[in-house]
């Protein structure tokens, strides 16, 4: 996942705003609790997709991969003054401690925290779609993408995280590895799809950003 060395990557974090004590918190309980931590976005990561959010002022935008909740604080940070936004979780274990942390922050009211599989639950939500974060099972990337895309609006923005794989999506000896080659369909079919408009950034595990025409 480190694709820069660690003096640039931390050179980039401490020029870039701080995260909010809460976050920062967040951040701090997923390092300490949780098994597989680096599934968090982070500071860096995290002030990226707060960034483009504030650029947009969605007023309705959809998470599908929750984990410890970072990721969905900071996307609510830019959502306009009536805005949304559905997060979707499979993973009931951690429902308690991440409603907790969403009950402390100020934005938390505009967060809809949902458990359950997201193919079944993405068909029944209403209303257009402004903004998408993918960051959930790899090999679903493309079943994600066809379910969210007739939602979206024209000039709407899906991200979708880990599109890099920690360099395993341009490695030959990946056969059988149904994340891998899940991210590889998706990111071809991306490149192919005429529908959008769509840039690969090498941050942290890459972050694909796509925007319908």
């Amino acid at each position: 996942m480190d694709f820069l060395p660690t003096d640039i990557s931390k050179y980039a974090e401490s020029h870039t705003s701080e995260e909010s004590s809460l976050l920062n918190r967040i951040n701090r309980f997923t390092y300490e609790k949780m098994l597989m931590p680096r599934m968090l976005s982070g500071h860096l990561q995290g002030r990226i997709l707060s960034m483009i959010s504030k650029i947009m002022r969605p007023e309705k935008i959809l998470e599908i991969g929750t984990f410890t909740g970072y990721s969905a604080l900071c996307l609510a940070e830019g959502l306009a003054q009536n805005g949304s936004l559905v997060t979707i979780d499979i993973n009931e274990e951690l429902e308690d401690t991440v409603r907790a942390f969403f009950e402390e922050s100020p934005i938390g009211d505009k967060i809809k925290f949902i458990i359950g599989d997201a193919l079944k639950i993405i068909p029944e939500l209403q209303g257009e779609i402004d903004m998408v974060f993918i960051d959930a099972d790899k090999e679903n990337y493309e079943n994600y993408y066809e379910l969210i895309f007739p939602k979206l609006r024209v000039g709407g923005i899906i991200i979708a995280d880990n599109v890099l794989w920690s360099g395993k999506v341009i490695e030959d000896n990946r056969k059988g590895d149904k994340e891998t080659e899940g991210l590889r369909i998706f990111n071809r079919k991306i490149q192919e799809d005429h529908r959008v408009e769509n840039v690969l950034l090498p941050v942290r595990d890459g972050l694909m950003i796509i925007r319908k025409k």
